[in-house]
């Protein structure tokens, strides 16, 4: 399938299309909030994990609807090595299904789940997680990378 080509701001202002990295396997990984503690632990995993993904030529990607601003703080406060893209309309978290009804403390309401979509060199989505683990997702895809690089 192929993946819905986006075109957003990173957390210094500059526009970042999905075309912009044919050729590349990337990560785009979907999250709550910028600076909330699971958030953090999923965005730190992927920064502890930069050597591996830069010697496997992997690019990885965080989307929330936080702004440019929140992202770039976000970014500087715990040394992010990677672009963070800002969708407030969250136009592009629903075209890949990171949108919908969810729970808390019995209130229900419209969020994004945090789930990620692992996309070939092609442009094709090759493998989905749904409702990840903040701690150890960077670890899973690395492992799902080791037998679909190979």
């Amino acid at each position: 399938m192929k993946a819905y080509n986006f075109a957003l701001a990173d957390q210094n202002g500059v526009i970042h299309k999905l075309s912009d990295y044919s050729g590349k396997w990337v990560i785009v990984y979907f999250y709550p909030k910028d600076n909330t503690p699971g958030c953090t632990k999923e965005a730190c995993s992927f920064r502890d994990a930069s050597a591996e993904y830069k010697k496997r030529e992997i690019e990885v990607i965080g989307i929330s609807k936080d702004s440019v601003s929140s992202h770039k703080k976000f970014a500087d406060t715990f040394s992010l090595n990677f672009t963070l893209l800002s969708d407030p309309t969250h136009t592009v978290i629903e075209k890949f299904g990171a949108w919908g009804k969810k729970k808390f403390l019995g209130k229900e309401y419209d969020g994004i789940f945090r789930n990620t979509v692992l996309i070939n060199p092609k442009g094709e989505i090759v493998k989905k997680y749904i409702s990840v683990n903040p701690a150890m997702h960077s670890d899973e895809i690395l492992r799902d990378l080791q037998e679909l690089q190979n």
